[in-house]
């Protein structure tokens, strides 16, 4: 039985403004070989061209961790983020998500829950799934169009390469 997403309440897919899930299934990569890619924010950019002007709000830090605060532009808006669920690689499986959200009015107002999971499975291999529940305007106008699909499908591309061609995080 494969895991699934664990979601608040109100980001639950089908009950938001707009949802995104992709997936892969790699060989010859585990949980552990994944993981700083997806928790040194600011390497992001070096793998994924979405994703700019990642920092950490919190002086002498240089990865994310439970309840991190932290910022970064995506999709053309400025996110200012917070981990909210962080689990280490363990058994084979590892969880990151954060609440992310990009301040305006009731027009422009952003908030979403990104998540990643981090599976091995039989056979040597790794499922990567991220999914992404989004609330507001800005939301409910990506939704029907494959923005954020293929955005996302590109984030997973380059981070089995990165995490293949062990990138200097």
């Amino acid at each position: 039985m494969l895991n699934e997403i664990n979601w608040p309440k109100e980001y639950l897919p089908g009950t938001t403004d707009n949802f995104a899930s992709n997936e892969v299934i790699v060989k010859d990569l585990t949980a552990a070989d994944v993981w700083p890619y997806l928790t040194h924010a600011t390497v992001w950019e070096k793998y994924y061209g979405n994703s700019s002007d990642a920092h950490y709000k919190e002086p002498g830090k240089d990865a994310l961790y439970a309840h991190a605060p932290f910022f970064f532009k995506t999709f053309g808006f400025p996110i200012d983020a917070e981990v909210v669920e962080f689990e280490e690689p363990k058994n084979g499986l590892a969880r990151i998500s954060w609440h992310g959200w990009a301040e305006g009015d009731a027009d422009h107002r952003l908030d979403v829950i990104h998540a990643w999971l981090l599976e091995e499975l039989l056979g040597n291999r790794l499922r990567i799934l991220t999914q992404e529940s989004q609330i507001g305007k800005p939301a409910a106008a990506m939704a029907g169009t494959n923005t954020m699909i293929d955005g996302h499908q590109v984030w997973l591309y380059g981070l089995v390469k990165a995490a293949r061609e062990k990138m200097a995080y």
